[in-house]
């Protein structure tokens, strides 16, 4: 009996409270959304011809008039200080927006990962054929305005992010023919490595503010180990966290996630990494379309692309 209560209640968006929030765009616009690094805006791509030309523009968190904030179609580190130009090439362009000084890795197009200060950064070189599972991943760290060195090889993997300024979370077999992946930090420094969870694969693994926490999901592996779990990045077993769904960090302590059995609106609920509790903060009144929702770094709202309309809406959490 108490389960099924307990599905009701997660699947029932009647027993919660629609979280108020306002469109920040119209016209269908704009899906891949993020937020500048001060929460107080949004930064979209957009063309004609709804806008004069193709770029970068901005739109106010409360809504507001749309102003170009960059005029070149690029990557953008986090915090907005390098712009990231992949060549047709092996390789990428950095350049440092403050002074417009450039600098060339050869990453072979692949994603640029940065430190919390952006003065250092990780990227992974995979091979490009045969079974992706056995396939080689070569991982490599460099100082800005450095030469780049390989400090790992990963097989069926690669890199998820920094923990820190020096330590990565990495992802995947430490032989072609194992199994199970591994999960791991790597202190590129000292090359201390540290394994927190072997499985068959991880999935949306995501590390929390300041690096201490990581969320991910296991499937299609033996039934004890299916599941959301919650990692403490120092080591120790992992905690499940009994739901599943799309999750973000809200902030060190308190990860958001939308269940996937929310029904035809989406809930919103938060875990607390202290208490270990859930909360139901709400719905958002309709569906998130294709899991684009984003927290803003602050943690006091939450931007999500509307299944209803295609538009960007924001709504302040509780």
């Amino acid at each position: 009996m108490r389960g099924i209560v307990l599905g009701v209640l997660l699947s029932g968006a009647a027993w919660a409270a629609t979280l108020p929030s306002q469109p920040v765009l119209t016209g269908g616009c704009c899906a891949g959304a993020v937020w500048t690094p001060d929460s107080r805006a949004l930064l979209f791509l957009d063309g004609p011809p709804a806008r004069p030309q193709t770029a970068i523009y901005q739109v106010p968190a409360g809504g507001g008039a749309v102003t170009r904030r960059f005029a070149t179609v690029a990557f953008y580190s986090p915090r907005l200080l390098w712009q990231v130009n992949p060549g047709s090439g092996v390789t990428t362009t950095l350049r440092r927006l403050a002074d417009g000084r450039t600098f060339t890795l050869p990453t072979d197009r692949a994603d640029v990962t940065w430190t919390p200060s952006e003065t250092r950064l990780a990227y992974a070189r995979s091979d490009t054929t045969g079974n992706y599972d056995r396939r080689a991943t070569r991982i490599f760290v460099a100082d800005v305005f450095g030469a780049p060195r390989q400090v790992a090889t990963v097989y069926g993997g690669g890199l998820v992010g920094w923990l820190d300024e020096q330590t990565l979370l990495l992802s995947g077999k430490a032989a072609p023919g194992n199994r199970d992946r591994e999960l791991f930090t790597l202190n590129t420094r000292t090359s201390a490595r540290k394994v927190l969870r072997a499985a068959l694969a991880f999935r949306a693994v995501q590390i929390s503010p300041g690096g201490k926490q990581v969320a991910y999901t296991i499937s299609f592996d033996r039934k004890e180990r299916n599941g959301l779990w919650l990692q403490d990045t120092a080591g120790g077993p992992p905690r499940e966290l009994g739901d599943f769904g799309s999750y973000r960090w809200r902030d060190a302590r308190r990860l958001l996630l939308i269940p996937l059995n929310s029904g035809r609106v989406h809930l919103l609920r938060q875990y607390d990494v202290g208490t270990g509790n859930w909360t139901t903060l709400g719905d958002f009144g309709d569906q998130v379309q294709q899991g684009d929702w984003n927290v803003s770094p602050d943690g006091t709202r939450v931007s999500s692309l509307s299944a209803k309309d295609g538009n960007v809406r924001v709504l302040r959490l509780p």
